[in-house]
């Protein structure tokens, strides 16, 4: 079962919680035993799994990612978000979950988030669950 959500962004570059989205495919896939693959179509965004207890540790990711991958008057791209790029090839475009007993099996501080890394947009993310 596919299941697609929109995710709209308000800035550059920003992570956006979306366990939400995962457990109402859960929920509507019927799953009790299986895997969902959460995929986003976009070349300048990412999907990541991470921190949910602290705030500062998505502030943090934000500062680090601008900070490593600023967008440098050298770079060839005609768009000028040849940096967006590299930090969508670092996060990933899709990450793997396990669903047991009809649950999604995170770890005690984790969440599911969308990366946005040339906001602000409009984006898409494709949720695929498989299992009995």
């Amino acid at each position: 079962m596919l299941f697609t959500f929109e995710v709209d962004t308000h800035e550059r570059t920003t992570f956006v919680n979306i366990d939400s989205y995962a457990l109402e495919a859960l929920e509507k896939s019927g799953v009790r035993s299986g895997i969902m693959t959460i995929f986003t179509p976009h070349t300048t965004a990412g999907i990541t799994i991470n921190e949910n207890a602290d705030p500062d540790v998505v502030q943090d990711l934000v500062y680090g990612m601008d900070l490593t991958f600023d967008n440098k008057p050298a770079y060839q791209h005609f768009e000028g978000n040849s940096d967006s790029h590299m930090k969508s090839s670092l996060t990933g475009a899709s990450e793997t979950l396990i669903i047991e007993k009809g649950e999604v099996i995170f770890g005690t501080w984790q969440s599911l988030y969308f990366a946005e890394f040339d906001g602000p947009r409009t984006r898409r993310v494709h949720i695929k669950v498989i299992g009995d």
